[in-house]
């Protein structure tokens, strides 16, 4: 089994940073694929980021210029840092991992942006 532990979630304002950090444990082995999503009450999960195991990096558009992905493999973790942040950046935001055809998620952290 594999564990994933968010956070760096909380309440900024807008224009202000955050980074989120995602921690993997359990049954890590060769992680294939790390990405951040984020969600709002009545609307579909949405994809903000992803990084492969080659390190190559696709973002929302949404996020383009602002938001950064980055993974340590020799931790286990992904990173987000979210710069410029605007109150429709608010979400619960979730960590996600696949591994060997797996998914694993965890359980999410949240970002509230203040006008």
């Amino acid at each position: 089994q594999v564990q994933l532990v968010e956070s760096g979630g909380g309440l900024v304002q807008a224009g202000g940073s955050l980074r989120l950090s995602c921690a993997a444990s359990g049954s890590i082995f060769t992680i294939n694929g790390m990405a951040w999503y984020r969600q709002v009450p009545g609307k579909q999960r949405e994809l903000v980021a992803t990084i492969t195991s080659g390190g190559t990096t696709n973002y929302a558009d949404s996020v383009k210029g602002r938001f950064t992905i980055s993974r340590d493999d020799a931790k286990n973790t992904v990173s987000l840092q979210m710069n410029s942040l605007k109150p429709e950046d608010t979400a619960v935001y979730y960590c996600k991992l696949i591994q060997y055809g797996s998914t694993y998620w965890g359980q999410g952290t949240q970002v509230t942006v203040s006008s």
